[in-house]
């Protein structure tokens, strides 16, 4: 069985343990966008043990709280669909009232053209810190 999730990293590697990773998705609509994705390949939260649970959701509650800290979103939305993808992986989406699709989500209908939104050039730096002084 071939899964996207399994057979790379996923983009830009902004923090790992052994069992998961965030990492920084490339798009420019939706500056700060981050997965949490597991490292192994299971398809359900609840085909893992509760102290794995808590674990991966300590690194989404520390993903939330650092886009909050450095790019002060409207709000934060958290997503885990795997529809298309069934590994377990956590969307975290910095969401601002100008945004694309605001209030939609951002797989919705589309409310206005992207603006441009100004973001520090060092994002991923940042970020980086923020996780690491959260996550170890």
């Amino acid at each position: 069985m071939n899964c996207e999730l399994c057979d790379n990293p996923g983009s830009d590697i902004l923090w790992q343990d052994t069992l998961c990773r965030v990492v920084l998705v490339d798009n420019a609509d939706y500056p700060g966008f981050c997965r949490v994705i597991l490292n192994r390949h299971i398809k359900e939260m609840t085909d893992l043990p509760p102290p794995e649970q808590h674990q991966l959701m300590a690194a989404v509650y520390a993903t939330e709280a650092a886009l909050r800290e450095i790019l002060h979103p409207d709000k934060i939305n958290l997503a885990s669909l795997g529809n298309v993808v069934p590994h377990v992986h956590w969307h975290v989406i910095p969401r601002f009232v100008d945004d694309p699709h605001f209030p939609n989500p951002i797989w919705g209908e589309m409310k206005r053209n992207s603006a441009a939104r100004e973001v520090p050039g060092n994002l991923a730096v940042l970020l980086r810190a923020a996780l690491t002084a959260r996550l170890g």
